[in-house]
């Protein structure tokens, strides 16, 4: 684990990601997120296991280049992202849907 995340692990992980390729993925026990960009591995792995209570086997990470944005005008690029594909072992879940 790197030292940058070492006391506040909560804040690697933004939000999960609910796309149709990955709503799919949940089936093969792969779970995605919207993590910070400058996380390593190490640290969503630490993070997810911490925060989920499960066992992590394997993380994917991707950085997909900045999207331009245009208002007018005015010309800009969206915030970077970053995206980890976690997956977990047999036996473990998250609970991303809550029952109501």
């Amino acid at each position: 684990m790197t030292e940058r995340f070492s006391d506040r692990l909560e804040d690697v992980i933004r939000r999960p990601l609910i796309t149709e390729k990955a709503t799919s993925a949940l089936e093969a026990n792969q779970y995605t997120f919207e993590v910070d960009p400058r996380a390593a591995k190490p640290d969503i792995k630490a993070a997810v296991e911490k925060l989920f209570d499960v066992k992590v086997i394997g993380i994917s990470t991707m950085n997909p280049p900045r999207r331009s944005r245009r208002i007018g005008r005015f010309s800009g690029t969206r915030s970077q992202v970053k995206k980890a594909v976690v997956r977990l072992a047999e036996g473990n879940k998250i609970q991303l849907f809550p029952e109501s």
